[in-house]
């Protein structure tokens, strides 16, 4: 799951891991048992302290070749608040929201590409 989550400015929260570069929609993978719905949940808090404040929106089923043959990647868009700061650790080394015309240096191309798609509501591709 991942997911493009906009606050009540219509800003984007973005990613920044410890462990690769650049900068990211936040989200992760569906664990054993899990619903998607759920893993989204948890990613949103983990990665960034965020709550939905509306009913996630499914724009696409993607097939993500760079992490595996049969990696599929559900994203999303959202409303979001954050509930306190997320402070920076092992996993997460920055991350806040930023208006579309400010993004931060390195955001990757793949994150790029789902906020072009985004503007224009589609289409959406089906390769991450």
């Amino acid at each position: 799951v991942r997911a493009a989550c906009f606050d009540a400015e219509g800003r984007i929260f973005l990613v920044r891991h410890t462990y690769l570069p650049g900068w990211y929609m936040p989200g992760g993978g569906v664990e054993r048992g899990e619903t998607a719905s759920e893993a989204l949940e948890k990613e949103l808090r983990e990665e960034g302290n965020l709550v939905m404040t509306a009913p996630p929106d499914l724009l696409q089923c993607c097939l993500n070749r760079t992490a595996s043959r049969r990696d599929h990647v559900l994203f999303y868009r959202v409303t979001v608040r954050q509930t306190a700061p997320r402070l920076p650790d092992r996993e997460i080394a920055e991350c806040g929201f930023f208006p579309l015309d400010a993004l931060p240096e390195g955001v990757t191309p793949a994150t790029l590409r789902r906020l072009g798609e985004l503007e224009t509501n589609g289409p959406y591709a089906d390769l991450w």
